[in-house]
């Protein structure tokens, strides 16, 4: 888990930070109105190869999480235990292949 964070905090630390700003400021409309910042966080994690492994092995993981959000609208905070699992499942992930490739990909 400390590794996840780390890494989407080291790369993507503004758009997270003005992420979660907007979901604790907008708790019953944060879906809607926090959408756009939701996609720069997306777009921000979603280029580095090491979360890119982390997505790819722990995407049941973060779906079940998502879902949660969808049906708990005004209630984020009760999909804690879903941020819980994906967060070990990250934990878990093997990087030792990714840190190899991003040091020697020079495209």
């Amino acid at each position: 888990m400390q590794a996840a964070m780390e890494i989407s905090a080291k790369y993507c630390y503004k758009e997270l930070e003005t992420y979660g700003s907007c979901v604790a400021s907008n708790p019953t409309s944060w879906q809607h109105k926090c959408h756009d910042l939701k996609l720069k966080v997306s777009q921000c994690t979603s280029s580095h190869p090491v979360i890119q492994k982390i997505r790819e092995d722990c995407s049941t993981e973060f779906e079940k999480f998502e879902q949660c959000l969808k049906e708990n609208l005004t209630s984020p905070t009760s999909c804690s235990p879903h941020v819980t699992r994906f967060l070990g499942c990250a934990d878990s992930v093997d990087l030792s292949s990714v840190a190899s490739e991003s040091s020697s990909d020079t495209s």
